[in-house]
C-alpha cells in the first residue's frame, strides 16, 4: 500500500482510475470495514485499484473548542495503516482537515479531489457529509458524474456501529464490546518503565506502561488482558487507576504477566484488553488486597473469549 501525504489537491499525482473511499477513520471498526470491503469487491470486478482519502486527525479540531481527547484515537496510527492494507487499500491519501480545506464547496471538493484522484466509483457511508455546506450523499450523486456506492448502516446488537459508541464502551470499561465493534482487540502500546516496585514485594510484579500512542485508555479497573512481548503473547491481568489502596494520586497502567519473569524495562509491549474483571477498590490492607488478586488471577487465567 502506498501512503501519500498531501497539503492540498495540487499535490495529487493520480495512479490511474480507482475506486475512492471517503471518510474519517478514527480506528477502523466493522462499519468502516464494510466500506473498504465493498470498494475492494468493486475494484476486483473492474480491474481497478482502491484509494482512500482521509485525515490523520479529527475534523472536529477545525470546528470545536479544543479538548485533549480530540487528539486521541481508537487505534494507533501504525495499526490503522496496517488495517487499511489488510482490508485491501492500494493508495492511502492523507491530508489535514484545516479551515482552508473546510471552505471547499461541494462542487470544488468533487472537482479538486474526487476527479483529480480519477475516481470512477466513490464509496461512502449513508451518513457521509462533505463540503462547506455539509452536502449529503444525495448531493454527491447529483454533482459527481461517476458512480456513487452508498453503504448502509452496519449494526451490532440492534445499534449502529460507530466510533462514538466504541469510545463510550472503552471509557466505561466495556472492552469486550469494543472489541466486537472494532473486529479486533483494542490495544495500548507503551514503554515499560519503573514504578514503585510494590507489586514485586507482594508476589505480583507488574510491568508499568508509559503509553506511546495518542489512544484512549479503558476506564479505571482491573482487566483480563493479553500482552505481546517481542512477538510472543502472554495472558495477564492489567489495571488502570491510581492505586487507591496505597493512596496513589497518579494514573498508573500496569500488567502482571503470567509465566514471565524477565526484566523488560525500556522495551515496547502491547496490551490487548479482553474483559473487565472489576472496579478499582480501596482495600483495608495488603491481606485483603492479596485475597482479591488471587481471585483476579483465577478469573484471568480461566477466561475464554466466549465466556
Amino acid at each position: 500500500m502506498k501512503r501519500i501525504r498531501i497539503n492540498d489537491y495540487r499535490e495529487i499525482k493520480p495512479q490511474g482510475e480507482t475506486v475512492l473511499v471517503l471518510g474519517y477513520f478514527d480506528g477502523i471498526h466493522l462499519g468502516h470495514k464494510a466500506l473498504l470491503d465493498r470498494a475492494r469487491a468493486i475494484a476486483d470486478q473492474r480491474g481497478l485499484t482502491v484509494t482512500v482519502l482521509t485525515f490523520p486527525e479529527s475534523p472536529q479540531l477545525a470546528f470545536a473548542r479544543f479538548r485533549p481527547d480530540l487528539l486521541r484515537h481508537l487505534t494507533s496510527v501504525e495499526r490503522r495503516y496496517q488495517l487499511f492494507e489488510q482490508y485491501g487499500v492500494d493508495q492511502l491519501y492523507l491530508t489535514d482537515f484545516t479551515s482552508e480545506f473546510a471552505m471547499n464547496t461541494p462542487q470544488a471538493f468533487v472537482d479538486h479531489y474526487i476527479k483529480t484522484l480519477q475516481a470512477r466509483v466513490v464509496v461512502v457511508g449513508f451518513d457521509y457529509h462533505f463540503g462547506n455546506s455539509r452536502a449529503t450523499v444525495a448531493d454527491l450523486k447529483e454533482i459527481f458524474d461517476g458512480e456513487v456506492e452508498v453503504v448502509g448502516e452496519v449494526q451490532l446488537g440492534g445499534e449502529k456501529i460507530s466510533s462514538t459508541r466504541i469510545r463510550q464502551a472503552i471509557q466505561e470499561g466495556r472492552v469486550s464490546e469494543a472489541n466486537q465493534l472494532l473486529g479486533y482487540p483494542f490495544e495500548t502500546r507503551g514503554i515499560v518503565v519503573h514504578g514503585d516496585a510494590r507489586g514485586r514485594t507482594i508476589g505480583y510484579p507488574t510491568a508499568n506502561l508509559a503509553p506511546i500512542d495518542a489512544v484512549h485508555l479503558p476506564g479505571d479497573g482491573v482487566y483480563v488482558a493479553d500482552v505481546d512481548i517481542a512477538g510472543k503473547r502472554y495472558r495477564a491481568m492489567a489495571s488502570v487507576g491510581k492505586n487507591i489502596t496505597f493512596d496513589g494520586t497518579e494514573l498508573r497502567l500496569e500488567a502482571h504477566i503470567f509465566g514471565f519473569e524477565r526484566y523488560i524495562y525500556g522495551e515496547n509491549i502491547t496490551i490487548y484488553w479482553l474483559e473487565k474483571i472489576r472496579e478499582m477498590i480501596k482495600f483495608d490492607g495488603i491481606d485483603a488486597l492479596m485475597l482479591q488478586m488471587k481471585e483476579d488471577e483465577r478469573t484471568a487465567l480461566t477466561w475464554k473469549e466466549d465466556d
